[in-house]
């Protein structure tokens, strides 16, 4: 494993309102993810089927490091409802020590699941 295997990297998906934090959860259980934040009240549009949508949606900010983060958009893809789902990854430009410190622990394969 390599620093770059283990940089963090930020998930930013979006989903609806009533299933988002069930995801975000999941994938914390799962510790594909170290952090799921839950944002409520977005609004989306977007073109689907060939009409515009105007969707209440809520949008999850997530970290995980970058030899996680195949895993984590493969189960989101697995979990997700929508059959286009929008899983984006950041590079962030900074991260704190401590903080990469703690992600790369809690995304740990070897780490126990249940709490």
């Amino acid at each position: 494993m390599t620093d770059r295997d283990d940089a963090l990297r930020v998930l930013f998906v979006t989903a609806p309102p009533d299933v988002a934090a069930d995801l975000g959860r999941r994938l914390v259980k799962e510790r594909l993810v170290a952090c799921a934040n839950v944002l409520p009240g977005a609004r989306s549009f977007y073109w689907w089927e060939g009409k515009v949508c105007d969707d209440a949606e809520a949008v999850l900010w997530m970290e995980t490091t970058a030899r996680r983060l195949a895993d984590a958009a493969a189960r989101l893809r697995e979990l997700h409802p929508y059959s286009v789902p929008k899983i984006v990854a950041f590079d962030p430009w900074f991260v704190g020590k401590d903080y990469l410190a703690w992600a790369r622990t809690e995304t740990d394969p070897a780490a126990p699941t249940s709490a």
